[in-house]
């Protein structure tokens, strides 16, 4: 197998750290091999800042960085900025959207048997000319595909949670929502839980928009108008899926044992049982895409970079998920 490929996320957040903390932690985790995009400098700096013994090892191909992974962290490229933990700047962003594109490109070519993102500050790749809502987009249009072809899941031991909706204001989920989009996520969903997760036949459970999924119609005509149809349509197809169920229940322990992921209608709906069951070891998962992509499913934390406090427990998880991934795809 290739090894991973690694983008430096925003080198002023805590990317840097928790990706070398991560190689440090290699053989207790059990990581697979894997080598990053750009910023050996900065790699070098965040390592001793952390008081690690974390040699920076610059590679021509990825295919050195198995065999040079035990001895240091690879790193392919020489672009690089400087170490400011806490301050970012449009060099930083700039050193970050090469990163990521670079690591698409590996994954693309098959040098790179996935690829696995640290977070991005979105505000800050915009001043350099990004011009997606997220990396999830991004991986899209670099893979040839639209937004409405890809689906971001966040997963963790507790939960796997998909929102239907992503990057919008709130007021304008309603108006965003529709059967044939809720259908497309939903076997989107099926087909990459059986694929890449090894689910013989996936349970989907989706969940309401409304408090107490509508009640009927009393608080909302969403579910019976829009939801409601695109189960039946789904389940007409052979899925298994279930609802729409009140997202006030779907998430208790109990519930959870009932489905293998949940479809939820919008951004926070998802994101916070996630969060608050599994944050040090959530990853932000693309499905759809004919490569692997994961990411820890935290942001930039500009507050505590450079300060020895970030955990890289989410970074090691979504490293170990993308080489389950890839395994699972490679005997497929």
């Amino acid at each position: 197998m290739p090894p991973l490929a690694v983008s430096l996320g925003d080198p002023a957040g805590i990317g840097p750290e928790i990706i070398v903390e991560s190689w440090a932690r290699r053989q207790e985790k059990g990581l697979a091999p894997f080598f990053v995009t750009g910023g050996p400098g900065l790699l070098e700096q965040a390592s001793a800042a952390r008081g690690l013994a974390c040699p920076i090892l610059r590679i021509d191909d990825p295919a050195e960085a198995g065999e040079a992974f035990d001895r240091g962290l690879p790193v392919l490229g020489l672009d690089d900025a400087s170490w400011r933990p806490g301050m970012p700047d449009d060099a930083g962003a700039a050193l970050a959207l090469g990163s990521l594109a670079e690591a698409v490109r590996m994954a693309l070519l098959g040098k790179a048997s996935g690829v696995v993102t640290a977070p991005v500050a979105k505000a800050q790749l915009a001043r350099v000319g990004f011009e997606y809502p997220g990396q999830t987009e991004f991986l899209a249009a670099a893979c040839g595909l639209g937004p409405d072809e890809v689906v971001m899941m966040l997963a963790g031991p507790s939960l796997r949670a998909v929102p239907v909706t992503v990057h919008c204001a709130l007021a304008e989920v309603p108006r965003l929502l529709d059967a044939e989009i809720i259908a497309a996520k939903a076997r989107i969903v099926a087909s990459a839980l059986s694929r890449d997760f090894g689910i013989e036949a996936p349970r989907i459970a989706v969940c309401g928009l409304n408090p107490h999924a509508g009640e009927g119609g009393k608080f909302g005509h969403e579910e019976r108008d829009i939801i409601a149809p695109a189960i039946e349509k789904v389940r007409s197809e052979g899925l298994v899926v279930t609802g729409p169920h009140p997202a006030d229940a779907l998430f208790t322990p109990r519930a959870r044992q009932t489905y293998d992921a949940a479809l939820a209608m919008y951004h926070d709906q998802a994101l916070v049982p996630l969060k608050a069951l599994d944050f040090d070891e959530g990853v932000n998962v693309t499905l759809g895409l004919p490569i692997v992509r994961t990411s820890p499913d935290h942001g930039t934390a500009f507050d505590i970079a450079g300060k020895g406090l970030a955990d890289p427990g989410a970074m090691m998880a979504a490293l170990r998920m993308a080489s389950a991934m890839t395994e699972r795809r490679a005997l497929s």
